[in-house]
């Protein structure tokens, strides 16, 4: 099985690390694991991507000259709440010396460009837009890494089946970094968030994509279904998110209130990802990093 495969090289990788830390922290290290994961991933070329059926940008049906209203706006309660005491200092060293050795653990891969693209500072109508990313979109995979990776990297020369995320995080808690944070990616099609979305495109439903980042989790097995839950995500998996979480937070400001799901944005009430999240386990790991204790 490729998860299996994927499982034991990931294994090995850390094991080496572990033996040679001072050493893990290199360039040269990271481009190993980019090409290994590379590698493995493109290796289950049958599986179906629910990324595919997801469709990044949906078509309008009935293109108007005149500038489309955003949906209603839908209220969204944070479950993240602040702290700025009772943090678990164990937990924060851990997750410090984690994010030291991130080159071990997360690399940057290259998918096609036809599956992402640059910020629009004007939308379809001409009117200036605010392309700064400002809200997180929580995602899951359903089936394998491996399955949405292959997607991204097939080229999608139709505009309605062009699809991708920021970053994806595996179940071993390894994380590829597939879009520039400062790029577009197209992660969720018929969108908006606080009453808010862009239309860059005249034949396309407006979306949350030119303002988001999008991050999807890993499923687990019992997750590549379409039942309302699963077994839910690993702690591996909950430290690598909080750390490029922790990241995003930092570099554009971001309040922790604007880390939200695909469920939410989501107007056509078709998506229910990322299904058995538990903000609890991210909360003690944002609180550990210091990113809760704001006002």
């Amino acid at each position: 099985m490729v998860r299996d495969r994927l499982s034991h090289f990931c294994t090995s990788v850390w094991n080496r690390v572990e033996l040679h830390r001072p050493l893990a922290i290199s360039v040269a290290a990271a481009g190993t694991l980019a090409l290994g994961l590379t590698s493995l991933l493109l290796m289950d070329q049958g599986e179906l991507s629910p990324v595919g059926i997801e469709r990044g940008r949906q078509r309008e049906d009935n293109p108007s000259s005149s500038v489309p209203l955003p949906p209603k706006s839908r209220s969204w309660r944070s479950p993240l709440a602040r702290q700025c005491s009772g943090v678990d200092t164990a937990l924060r060293s851990r997750l410090n010396q984690l994010d030291a050795r991130s080159n071990s653990w997360r690399a940057f891969v290259k998918i096609d460009p036809t599956n992402f693209g640059e910020r629009y500072h004007k939308d379809a109508y001409g009117r200036v837009i605010d392309a700064t990313p400002r809200v997180v979109v929580l995602h899951e995979t359903v089936y394998s890494m491996s399955s949405a990776l292959n997607t991204f990297m097939t080229p999608h020369p139709r505009d309605e089946d062009q699809v991708s995320y920021h970053t994806l995080v595996g179940q071993d808690g390894r994380v590829l970094d597939l879009v520039d944070p400062l790029s577009r990616a197209y992660g969720a099609g018929f969108s908006a968030f606080l009453g808010e979305w862009a239309i860059t495109n005249k034949k396309l439903k407006g979306s949350v994509n030119n303002f988001a980042l999008h991050l999807s989790l890993e499923s687990p097995p019992s997750g590549a279904n379409a039942n309302r839950s699963h077994v839910g995500y690993t702690s591996k998996q909950y430290d690598a998110l909080a750390l490029v979480l922790s990241g995003w937070i930092r570099s554009f400001n971001l309040p922790p209130a604007a880390i939200t799901t695909h469920r939410h944005v989501d107007v056509g009430g078709e998506r229910d990802d990322p299904r058995s999240f538990d903000w609890s386990k991210l909360q003690t790991r944002l609180a550990a990093l210091g990113d809760l204790c704001v006002t």
